[in-house]
């Protein structure tokens, strides 16, 4: 890893989904939020798509984010160049990085590509641009065409050389040829040092991570659905979480993005009173925590995808404090680094307790989560634990050389800080 990159091992990544953000569902708009979202602080901000949306096979009012008409142009819904420009210098100036969504495998009908280079698609059997599995409004590109794969990589250039971005978040990754991701970030890396997050799963596509630097834990995300329903046990959480730690890059862990909460529901709708806990999870396991526009409040309704749907802020956020402890402690204490040591830790209710020290010299976090519809009492039976720590939300002081016993509430969590 590029030492200039080292700033990834420690970030986290809030998604703003900018035509819900506010009534106006501009750039403009959203920069008013940037002095709230530094103070919770966030420290890289993901872009859904920011470019114009094919009208050609529109679903609903406003169109998918997801179906470009151009990859160098700006969705006049948000503003204009110059606007994203200066939202992006702002970012800047109050330390944030900024990332898109960069959108590689399809495009929308309308694409200027479709007028001025439709032999760089894909076709039907009956000579028709190819439909991409399961959506009616994006078209196939075609990536054994050279021309097509350089012109792709230039439109990407574009936004790093114009208006200074961070990175990319590459959708449906695994959907494009993993030999164009080869050939395009190595070029782009030229430009400056950026962070490329991969929509997949490194357990399902590990040769992906050869050159993205984070992926979803999409497993994960949809295991712990399953467990809350009760059709898991804790152990095989367990092992989902071993296996992640046997395959290369970093991971993104979320309760919620857009496509899950416009499809599936928010996270309450997905773990109830769990939701919490696993956000304390996010925040405290190793890799890249993800939170989705609005989770701060939070919301609970699940936000229309192709139509206007504000997100109802409130003057506070009811978790903004409880985002703030969790990724203030994440970005400042070395012991939550990406590259800091993990160890699972033991109590006498492994079956409802998940508990682990992160560590990196003098630096530890513990981390219980009761992961149970019940209040448990517990010891921790890892004799090797010792010192004083402090509890990072209630701000109790415990002495774990003379102290191994704690009570968590159901669905509860109590992290402790090495003083």
């Amino acid at each position: 890893m590029n030492i200039a990159k080292d700033w990834i091992y420690n970030t986290n990544i809030y998604e703003v989904n900018l035509r819900q953000y506010t009534k106006q569902g501009t750039f403009n708009a959203f920069a008013q939020h940037l002095p709230r979202l530094k103070e919770m602080g966030v420290k890289t901000l993901w872009f859904m798509p920011i470019t114009p949306i094919s009208k050609k096979e529109m679903k609903g009012t406003m169109g998918s984010y997801y179906a470009c008409s151009d990859y160098t142009s700006i969705n006049p819904e948000f503003g204009c160049l110059q606007d994203f420009k200066n939202l992006v210098d702002y970012a800047h100036k109050l330390e944030f990085k900024v990332i898109i969504d960069w959108v590689a495998n399809h495009t929308g009908w309308d694409h200027v590509w479709t007028k001025t280079h439709p032999e760089w698609y894909e076709r039907e059997s009956n000579g028709e641009f190819k439909r991409a599995s399961g959506m009616d409004d994006i078209i196939e590109l075609d990536f054994s065409n050279k021309d097509m794969r350089q012109a792709m990589i230039e439109a990407m250039k574009f936004w790093v050389r114009k208006c200074g971005i961070d990175g990319f978040r590459c959708d449906l990754a695994f959907w494009v040829e993993l030999d164009f991701w080869v050939e395009a970030i190595p070029q782009l890396n030229e430009l400056k040092p950026l962070f490329w997050l991969a929509e997949a799963d490194p357990l399902q596509y590990p040769q992906y991570m050869q050159v993205f630097d984070a992926a979803y834990a999409w497993i994960w995300m949809h295991k712990t659905e399953e467990w809350y329903q009760k059709k898991l046990h804790l152990n095989e959480l367990r092992a989902t979480l071993d296996n992640y730690e046997n395959v290369p890059g970093l991971r993104a862990w979320f309760t919620s993005n857009h496509d899950e909460n416009s499809w599936n529901g928010s996270e309450y709708e997905k773990y109830g009173a769990a939701a919490k806990a696993l956000a304390v999870h996010s925040c405290t396991w190793p890799g890249i925590p993800l939170i989705y526009s609005g989770q701060e409040l939070p919301n609970k309704t699940r936000l229309k995808f192709f139509d206007k749907d504000v997100i109802q802020w409130k003057k506070h956020c009811e978790l903004h404090d409880f985002y703030a402890a969790l990724l203030h402690l994440h970005y400042n204490n070395p012991a939550l680094n990406a590259r800091s040591d993990l160890f699972q830790l033991h109590t006498n209710t492994d079956a409802s307790v998940l508990s682990y020290l992160r560590k990196k010299n003098e630096h530890e976090v513990i981390v219980f989560l009761n992961l149970s519809y019940h209040a448990v009492r517990f010891e921790l039976l890892d004799k090797w634990i010792a010192g004083n720590f402090r509890e990072a939300f209630t701000h109790h002081q415990n002495d774990f050389s003379i102290n191994r016993n704690f009570e968590i509430k159901a669905w509860g969590w109590t992290v402790w800080v090495k003083e």
